[in-house]
């Protein structure tokens, strides 16, 4: 500090001759260990005046400018404290290199667009400028600086907003970091917003709990209630829990309490709802509440289509109720609905397991009629199950035409089948 004051020194001032404002600086400026230097020599404007008052602006500026250097800690206090270093890039004074940079194309696009914000601006006129943003750290950088501006605060319009523009931009952490701010009540809930969220969270493993934790807080919303939309996703997400049997009996629960609390909100469920319903109980084998539900769907105003009966044919087969799905099955061809290729393949090997071969055979060609092929199972099922009744020449006669009509068996298929079928001939 006193060698950016030497340049200015001068003997014909003494420190008592300062003017009052300069003698309270040197006091506030200067370290207690140095001396203060005089005032540069100048011409005294009034000759009879013993006080020396600088004709030029400039050096108080200059002053001030090396003055805030002194105290400053940070880039961002020296902003505060001396504005006019960052209006004029080429001052002399200024020795920090961090204010003379040239700003990136960011920081431009960034100054931009807060320029185009108003004062009293509005959540319609943040969401407008983050939606305009191709940049999602761009679009960030302005949805946080907007939070600190005074009288202003995010709403459902704007988080909604930088939820998806985050998530488009395939910035996840930012997004669970928002998803959190909105649980612990940083805005006012909506709809479209939570339902955002729980789409997000659904589409993410680790964030499964998170999802039943914002439908548990539409439940106790008054004005955000969960719609079908938010039982769908759910249902959806539960259902991809359901790969192993014993899992599947815990998260039936789940779907029983989503069922009952769309029952008691008054939610009008759709076919593909109640299909999923439908297909939960199928796959924990509660055939009974899959053909509860399966009644239900006409007070609902809604008609079964083929995956409706083949959650619940498939499922019959698999519990040993054969008979019972295959009359669900003819009753789904009777309304020209085409079950689904494992309804197909699971019925065959029931059926054949159940020597009824004739019905198996039927609905091996109907699957084929259908455009679907059975496996290397299903083929063997059928085929090894005629041969071990003592019917093994109906067997190569029905693997023949089972040929023809699948073309895309290939010849390792073929030749599998046929060596099956002459081991079993020659027992």
């Amino acid at each position: 500090m006193a060698m950016s004051m030497a340049r200015y020194a001068s003997p014909a001032l003494s420190q008592s001759q300062w003017p009052p404002t300069l003698s309270l600086l040197s006091v506030s400026v200067f370290p207690s260990h140095l001396t203060p230097l005089s005032l540069p020599e100048q011409q005294n404007p009034n000759p009879n005046s013993k006080t020396y008052i600088p004709s030029n602006s400039s050096f108080l500026r200059s002053l001030f400018s090396s003055s805030t250097r002194y105290f400053c800690n940070s880039q961002e206090d020296c902003k505060t404290l001396n504005p006019t270093a960052l209006q004029n890039p080429n001052n002399s004074f200024n020795s920090n290199p961090n204010l003379n940079r040239t700003r990136t194309p960011l920081e431009k696009q960034f100054e931009t667009w807060i320029d185009k914000l108003k004062p009293g601006f509005i959540p319609n006129d943040v969401e407008d400028a983050l939606r305009s943003q191709s940049d999602p750290d761009l679009a960030l950088d302005i949805f946080r600086w907007t939070a600190q501006q005074r009288g202003y605060k995010h709403n459902h319009i704007t988080y909604l907003a930088m939820i998806q523009i985050a998530a488009t931009g395939k910035r996840f952490g930012h997004v669970e970091t928002l998803i959190e701010e909105v649980v612990a009540g940083a805005c006012s809930g909506s709809l479209p917003l939570y339902n955002s969220i729980i789409r997000y969270c659904c589409g993410r493993r680790p964030l499964f709990n998170r999802a039943f934790d914002v439908y548990k807080k539409m439940v106790k919303s008054p004005d955000c209630k969960p719609s079908l939309e938010t039982y769908t996703m759910l249902l959806n997400a539960i259902l991809r829990k359901f790969n192993k049997l014993n899992v599947s009996y815990v998260y039936l629960h789940a779907v029983r309490s989503l069922l009952k609390q769309m029952k008691i909100s008054g939610v009008i469920p759709d076919t593909y709802a109640l299909n999923l319903i439908i297909k939960a109980y199928s796959k924990c084998l509660d055939m009974d509440g899959a053909i509860r539900v399966f009644r239900e769907m006409g007070l609902y105003g809604c008609e079964p289509n083929g995956y409706s009966y083949s959650y619940i044919a498939k499922g019959l087969c698999e519990k040993g109720r054969v008979n019972q799905g295959l009359g669900f099955y003819k009753e789904m061809r009777e309304k020209s609905l085409i079950p689904t290729s494992s309804t197909y393949m699971i019925l065959i090997c029931s059926l054949s397991m159940d020597r009824r071969f004739e019905e198996a055979i039927e609905t091996a060609f109907d699957m084929l009629s259908n455009s679907m092929v059975p496996d290397l199972l299903t083929y063997k099922t059928l085929l090894e199950g005629l041969c071990r009744e003592g019917k093994g020449d109906e067997a190569f006669e029905i693997l023949e035409e089972l040929r023809k009509k699948d073309g895309s068996m290939g010849e390792k298929t073929y030749r599998n089948l046929l060596d099956g079928l002459h081991f079993l001939s020659h027992e």
